[in-house]
């Protein structure tokens, strides 16, 4: 499938609006993207043309987006760019959607806390034992159960 797919930064300009919809939860926000450029006669920032684009987040994305999300706030958004026209009153108007696949808090401008949200529709995940991190001593008792015989690797990043 042929889509345009963005990664955006800006600051979020409306207050999302949820709505619950036959597919699930639905919410929307209008996204000011403005570029900025270095003025070497004024050694100055400079503001330049303002873009706007309306994010769309649905199902578990817009509870999220609800519940973390508020104007003046810096965020990155990844999605599918659709851009629609149509004609309104007699002019014809061109805008700039975003289907989100990832909203987020924009890391380089401030902090954010990260709070998992709890799945709606199951049960508590079973809990994992924790393995065994520590380096064996040569002095410490072999490992009588199989569970901790093999650990599991850690992940290198």
């Amino acid at each position: 499938m042929n889509e345009t797919v963005v990664c955006v930064v800006g600051n979020v300009a409306t207050r999302p609006v949820y709505m619950e919809l036959a597919a699930g939860p639905s919410a929307r926000f209008r996204l000011a993207v403005t570029a900025r450029y270095w003025d070497r006669e004024r050694n100055v920032w400079k503001d330049g043309h303002t873009n706007f684009f309306t994010v769309w987040a649905n199902r578990q994305l817009a509870t999220n987006v609800v519940a973390s999300v508020d104007v003046g706030q810096p965020v990155v958004v990844q999605g599918r760019l659709k851009v629609r026209t149509e004609t309104r009153e007699g002019q014809n108007r061109a805008s700039a959607d975003i289907d989100a696949v990832a909203i987020g808090h924009d890391l380089s401008r401030g902090t954010a806390a990260f709070v998992r949200s709890a799945r709606p529709d199951s049960a508590p995940a079973a809990t994992r034992p924790e393995p065994a991190w520590e380096t064996p001593q040569p002095s410490d008792p072999p490992v009588t159960d199989p569970a901790q015989q093999h650990p599991e690797p850690a992940m290198v990043t």
